[in-house]
């Protein structure tokens, strides 16, 4: 081989390696799951958000929808939606745009083209692979794994109520067999991802944790969610926004706690808060706004935020209207990963480097 074929071959597998990302729709979850204010999911990958009901888990997916809407990079995917559990029922063209009206498609269609969702955790990955095998390029979000059942719970329900009704006692164990299923089959997902460089994101919810552990929360599904999982995101309510409006209280949206349990990009598990309106969905610019205040890059004074940067002084909401209304979302992004950064640097242990 030529010394020229070589660097061609070196410099093409070189551009190969490199990642190409998705934004989330929110710069504090970028950061945090990357350390870039761009840059959130990587293509070929798949994510796992666990959260508390209402705690915005099916807002943060289908944001992400929006995101690659906008991104060149995601012309030509598919946008899957397995709405399993059939509890999005949000406005899609008002919240996410109409480009993602549009694209996005449930896993199949009957035959009189009605969509067709996984109700088995059978029908889920036989959906994944009939989608690999299509050979376009997708990102699908299942939501959730809880509403998923399997052909073994049916056979078990169907053995137990027989058995029950010839006043036999029912024997053997009450599982849906998920878990094993899981370990099973994501395993033999993330190559197929990988080359193709799609995106799988399965939604999964919280339950208590009663009676033993150290955890409050748990979730279903097994072990295989976690190991396989390129981030494992967890969502949370930390508060409820609320307006006083005609002499009331009225709840606006909520301030969502996401933790970042477990993250095979950075290795760092974070912590954040976002908001999400009812009306709008997620705040990006509040968010912001919120970790400038709270990080004390910015000073309060009484009750007016002192910004030396776009020099402003008032309440949030007229900063957030100003910096909106100039059209500077990006200095405020690029101010916000400034401070994120300064604090990752203050963080690190400066030791002798062992290896070099």
């Amino acid at each position: 081989m030529q010394t020229n074929d070589i660097e061609k071959a070196l410099k093409k597998k070189k551009k190969e390696k490199k990642l190409i990302f998705l934004s989330t729709g929110s710069t504090l979850l970028n950061l945090a799951c990357t350390g870039k204010p761009y840059h959130g999911f990587a293509k070929g990958g798949y994510y796992f958000i666990v959260g508390d009901s209402i705690s915005g888990k099916t807002f943060l997916s289908l944001t992400c929808l929006a995101e690659a809407s906008i991104n060149p990079n995601f012309d030509d995917y598919r946008f899957i939606y397995d709405n399993s559990e059939g509890g999005a029922m949000m406005d899609i063209k008002k919240f996410f745009g109409k480009t993602v009206f549009k694209r996005m498609e449930p896993p199949n269609w009957n035959s009189e083209r009605g969509p067709v969702y996984s109700s088995t955790i059978e029908e889920f990955y036989f959906h994944i692979d009939d989608a690999i095998k299509k050979g376009k390029p997708f990102i699908y979000i299942l939501d959730s794994m809880d509403s998923l059942s399997s052909r073994e719970e049916a056979d078990k329900f169907d053995k137990t109520k027989a058995a029950l009704r010839k006043g036999k006692e029912a024997v053997g164990s009450y599982t849906d067999g998920k878990a094993k299923k899981n370990s099973a089959n994501l395993r033999r997902l993330l190559k197929p991802l990988k080359n193709n460089g799609s995106i799988l994101i399965i939604i999964n919810q919280t339950r208590d944790n009663i009676g033993f552990g150290f955890e409050r929360k748990s979730r279903s599904g097994g072990h295989a969610l976690r190991f396989y999982a390129t981030i494992e995101l967890w969502s949370s309510v930390k508060r409820k926004i609320s307006k006083i409006v005609k002499g009331k209280k009225r709840q606006l949206g909520v301030e969502c706690l996401l933790q970042i349990k477990k993250n095979r990009i950075t290795g760092r598990e974070r912590t954040l808060t976002i908001p999400i309106y009812h009306s709008f969905g997620i705040d990006d610019i509040g968010s912001c706004v919120s970790y400038l205040i709270e990080e004390e890059h910015w000073k309060m004074q009484r009750n007016k935020i002192i910004v030396p940067e776009f020099d402003f002084k008032g309440t949030k909401e007229k900063l957030i209207q100003h910096i909106e209304s100039l059209g500077m979302e990006r200095d405020l992004r690029d101010i916000v990963t400034d401070i994120w950064n300064e604090i990752e640097e203050a963080c690190k242990v400066e030791r002798k480097r062992r290896y070099e």
